[in-house]
C-alpha cells in the first residue's frame, strides 16, 4: 500500500528525515516509537503533504487501485482525497465553522473527488450518528464550533470522528493518545481498533506504551535522528517502556 525508500527530508534546511526505510501493507497497523525531535511527527507531514518540507532523496510510493502512484508528486488535496488522513498532534481550532458543517464539506469533497454524489444535510446526519454510536462519542461535539474550547481528549476524539466519516485507505495518527486520560483513551483506541480493516492501514506514531495495551500493533519501529534504527513486534514497546530507547542497542 505505501513504500517509503531512503527517505530524505529538511525544514527550513534543517535535516529532519536521513534514510527512512518503511513498508505498511492492507491490514497492518504500525507503531512509530522514539524521542522527542526524532522526526515521528516530521514524517507523518511529510506524507500528508505539508509544504513546508522538502524531500531531498528517496521515493515514496503509493499503490492505487493496483497501480502504483508516485505520491511526491501529489499535492496535499489530491493526497487527502486518495485517501492519505492524518491527525493533528495539536488540532486547530477554528471559530464560526461546526464541526458538523466540516465534516460534511470534507465528506463530500472526497465523495466528489471519487465520483460519487454529495450527500444532502439529512443523509449524512444519519451516517454521522451511526459512525458516533459505534464509537461511543457523545454527539453533542456536532453542534459545537470545530475545536473551539473542546478539552484535549475532546479534540483527540474529533480526530477519530474525522477519520471514521472520511474512511481512509492509511491514516497517520500522531500522538493522538497524548495528554489523555483513561476514557478518553479508551474511546479513542476503539476507534483505531473499530476502523481497521483488510482495506486500510495505520501508522500509529506516539511516545508511551499504553495505548499499545488497548491496540496491538503488528510492527514496531524505534524512529531517532531521522532513521528508524529497530523493528519489533508489540513485545518491543514493552521493552522500550521498561527500559527506554536503548533497547535499540540490544
Amino acid at each position: 500500500m505505501l513504500e517509503i525508500k531512503n527517505l530524505h527530508a529538511e525544514v527550513n534546511e534543517t535535516k529532519v528525515l536521513k534514510g527512512i526505510d518503511l513498508t505498511v501493507k492492507a491490514g497492518e497497523i504500525h507503531a512509530i516509537m522514539g524521542p522527542n525531535g526524532a522526526g515521528k511527527s516530521s514524517l507523518s507531514r511529510i506524507i500528508a503533504g505539508h509544504p513546508l518540507y522538502t524531500v531531498t532523496e528517496g521515493s515514496v510510493t503509493y499503490e492505487i487501485n493496483l497501480k502504483k502512484q508516485n505520491l511526491l508528486t501529489m499535492d496535499t488535496h489530491q493526497r487527502a482525497c486518495e485517501g492519505i488522513f492524518m491527525s493533528f498532534q495539536y488540532p486547530l481550532e477554528i471559530p464560526g465553522l461546526s464541526n458538523k458543517e466540516f465534516l460534511r464539506a470534507a465528506f463530500n469533497e472526497v465523495s466528489k473527488y471519487q465520483g460519487s454524489e454529495p450527500m444532502d444535510v439529512i443523509e449524512f446526519e444519519e451516517l454521522l450518528e451511526q459512525k458516533m454510536d459505534k464509537l461511543g462519542i457523545k454527539k453533542s461535539l456536532l453542534s459545537r464550533e470545530l475545536n473551539v474550547d473542546f478539552s484535549g481528549g475532546e479534540k483527540k476524539q474529533n480526530e477519530i470522528i474525522q477519520m471514521a466519516v472520511l474512511a481512509p485507505r492509511i491514516a497517520f495518527l500522531d500522538e493522538t493518545d497524548s495528554g489523555l486520560d483513561i476514557d478518553a483513551l479508551k474511546i479513542v483506541a476503539t476507534g483505531i481498533q473499530k476502523f481497521k480493516s483488510n482495506h486500510n492501514a495505520t501508522v500509529l506514531i506516539t511516545h508511551y506504551h499504553r495505548i499499545l495495551e488497548h491496540i496491538k500493533p503488528d510492527f514496531v519501529h524505534i524512529l531517532k535522528d531521522g532513521k528508524i534504527i529497530k523493528t519489533g513486534d508489540a513485545k518491543l514497546a514493552l521493552e522500550i517502556e521498561n527500559k527506554g530507547y536503548q533497547v535499540a542497542a540490544s
